[in-house]
C-alpha cells in the first residue's frame, strides 16, 4: 500500500477552490483514492449552524495552546483575536491507511505545513485576473465595498507567495471543468511518484 497524500490548496477569496474541490470529485472520483478534507481546530464561537467535528474542532484557548506546545498541531495562526490550526493525529493517520488528505489553508498556515511535510503538494488557486475575482466577490452579494476591496488586497499580497508552491491552477470564468480535471491530474500525478519521500509498501 502506497502512503497518502497531503494536498494543500491555498487560493485568495473567490478563487473558487470548493467549487474546483467538488467539480473534480463529482467528475473524477472514481478514479481517485479516498479523501479526506482536514478539519481545523479553531478557539472562536462556534456560529449558529457549525457542528462540530465537521466545520471546526472548537476548543477555548487554553486547550489550544496545550495542544500547540505538546506538538498537537501541523500549523496555526491567530487571525481577528481568534487561534486557527491543524491537528496533526487525525492527517497522519489518515495518511498511513492510504488516503489522500485535504487541507485548504491561507498561505501562511500552507508554508508551515510545507516545512512539516516534506511530501505535501501545495496547490494555489486564482484566475488569471483580478478583475476575475472581483467579480465574484461582487457576485455573492454578501460583502460591501470595503470588504471586497479589503479581500483584492489581501489577494494580491497572497500572491507573492506563489513561487512556494508546486503548482498552480488557473480557475479563470467557465473554466471550472479544466481546474477540475487539473487538480485530479495533479493528485495521480504525485500518488503515483516514487519521490518525496513517501512510503511504498507491496502487499503479499
Amino acid at each position: 500500500m502506497i502512503e497518502g497524500l497531503p494536498i494543500v490548496l491555498s487560493g485568495p477569496s473567490g478563487s473558487g477552490k470548493s467549487t474546483v474541490i467538488r467539480t473534480m470529485l463529482e467528475k473524477y472520483g472514481r478514479f481517485l483514492p479516498h479523501f479526506y478534507f482536514s478539519v481545523s481546530a479553531t478557539t472562536r464561537a462556534r456560529r449558529e449552524g457549525e457542528q462540530e467535528g465537521v466545520h471546526y474542532h472548537f476548543v477555548d484557548r487554553d486547550t489550544f495552546g496545550q495542544w500547540r506546545r505538546d506538538g498537537e498541531l501541523l500549523e496555526w495562526a491567530e487571525f481577528a483575536g481568534n487561534l486557527y490550526g491543524t491537528p496533526r493525529r487525525p492527517v497522519k493517520q489518515h495518511l498511513a491507511n492510504g488516503e489522500t488528505v485535504l487541507l485548504d489553508l491561507e498561505t501562511h498556515g500552507a508554508l508551515q505545513i510545507k516545512t512539516a511535510m516534506h511530501q505535501a503538494i501545495l496547490v494555489f488557486v486564482v484566475p488569471e485576473k483580478l478583475s476575475y475575482l472581483e467579480k465574484r466577490l461582487r457576485a455573492r452579494a454578501t460583502e460591501n465595498e470595503e470588504t471586497i476591496a479589503r479581500r483584492i488586497q489581501t489577494a494580491k499580497h497572497e500572491l507573492q507567495a506563489i513561487g512556494e508552491y508546486h503548482y498552480v491552477i488557473f480557475n479563470n470564468e467557465n473554466e471550472v471543468d479544466k481546474a477540475a480535471f487539473e487538480l485530479a491530474a495533479i493528485i495521480a500525478h504525485d500518488r503515483c511518484r516514487l519521490a518525496r519521500g513517501r512510503h511504498l509498501k507491496i502487499q503479499e
